[in-house]
């Protein structure tokens, strides 16, 4: 037996005694072989990293298999051609395949380019596989600090436009990485009035602003342990923008608000539920006050599906602002909360259609962004119609399905 003369006793060795003392009883004075506690027979355990650690959940719940969206689908955020630089691309006839698997209309291609770049994407998606793709621009940052670069840039939307362009994609290199003088040089508003011009052409022409200024909250915290996305940002630290010259999070979303209110005729989707997904009413709150701007949900049902009440109500309220996305990638493994693939769609549809319980965000075989699961939030039949497709026709002004 262990010795507990000090009276220090483990839970298991107290049950593991008061046992050996009943089977005592239960046999009078016949003599019974002393039992160890189960504590002094139990193995140490050697430390585990945390890298390896892969619970299987215990709960036995629904699990639900949603092959096909209920609805054809329009993916608002998606990444499927590369720049004549970065070639090869996925070929669209390859895509077309996983697409027509799950019911996946159309894909909007956000990254096209400009130039010779957005030719040819349009030529090859757009033109190629007529309504299952369809391609927007984005503006030069190259050119941003040379004279004349406002009126310049607002004339290549235009031609943007002719050449097929179906929007605008402004990515965060605006606000966390452009530079005025070089890469030592001054970091460049989001509301730099350098780019008032090309706004107000985008408004013009009817052409919609796809816009990420901002990453998770997290990624402008300190990577320690009370960061919720540690994992993720130890092994990128290259994507916190905590510290040096960046602005903070909340500074970020403040300068892009003022450039939703300067350009009032200019229709915004902001990518990535409105860059907060982790606080809907602050969400709520913004599309309270700037009637032209939309959100989309691409890779942050890791955030809705972890407060799905909330979520759902969120839903409802703003049913008819609120658009499908992913942000899928054809191709890497870095990120596979976004790898462009069936697993991936089929989890984006069991969170919109069903009531489903703490199941994975991701095909992955560990959580990608943080170590959670979601819960389904089973939208009613018409707000699905809307968020996969409705919505998205009518920000871009055609008719895909």
């Amino acid at each position: 037996m262990s010795d507990n003369s000090n009276g220090s006793w483990t839970r298991r060795e107290w049950l593991s005694a008061a046992g050996t003392a009943m089977v005592t009883t239960a046999v009078g004075n016949t003599k019974v072989g002393a039992v160890e506690p189960l504590g002094s027979q139990t193995p140490a355990t050697a430390p585990l990293p945390l890298s390896e650690f892969e619970p299987k959940s215990m709960l036995h719940v629904e699990e639900s298999r949603v092959q096909r969206a209920r609805f054809p689908v329009i993916d608002f955020h998606t990444h499927v051609s590369r720049r004549r630089a970065e070639r090869p691309a996925v070929p669209p006839a390859e895509l077309v395949k996983t697409m027509d698997a799950v019911n996946l209309h159309t894909m909007v291609n956000l990254t096209g380019g400009s130039g010779e770049d957005l030719g040819a994407a349009i030529a090859l998606f757009d033109r190629g596989f007529p309504r299952r793709f369809v391609t927007m621009t984005e503006p030069t940052w190259t050119r941003a600090s040379e004279p004349g670069y406002a009126a310049w840039q607002a004339d290549e939307i235009g031609k943007a436009k002719a050449a097929g362009a179906v929007g605008v994609k402004v990515l965060k290199t605006l606000g966390l990485y452009l530079r005025d003088g070089g890469p030592q040089g001054r970091l460049v508003r989001v509301d730099d009035p350098r780019f008032d011009p090309m706004w107000d052409a985008c408004g013009r022409l009817e052409l919609p602003v796809a816009i990420h200024v901002g990453d998770p909250e997290a990624f402008f915290l300190p990577i320690d342990r009370f960061n919720e996305r540690f994992e993720e940002l130890n092994a990128h630290p290259d994507w916190s923008f905590h510290g040096r010259d960046f602005p903070t999070f909340t500074e970020i979303l403040d300068a892009r608000d003022r450039v939703f209110a300067k350009h009032p005729k200019t229709t915004f989707v902001a990518l990535h539920v409105g860059h907060w997904a982790e606080n809907l009413k602050a969400v709520g709150e913004m599309l309270d006050r700037f009637r032209n701007v939309h959100v989309e949900i691409g890779a942050r049902i890791g955030e809705l599906g972890r407060q799905p009440r909330t979520a759902t109500r969120f839903f409802d309220k703003y049913q008819d602002r609120i658009l499908f996305g992913t942000d899928a990638i054809p191709l890497g493994t870095e990120t596979p909360q976004q790898v462009f693939g069936e697993d991936l769609y089929r989890i984006y549809y069991r969170f919109l259609e069903t009531d489903d319980e703490y199941f994975d965000y991701a095909p992955a075989r560990l959580p990608p962004q943080g170590r959670w699961k979601i819960y389904g939030v089973g939208l009613r039949e018409g707000i699905l119609r809307k968020v996969y497709n409705e919505n998205a026709e009518r920000v871009l002004g055609l008719k895909l399905v």
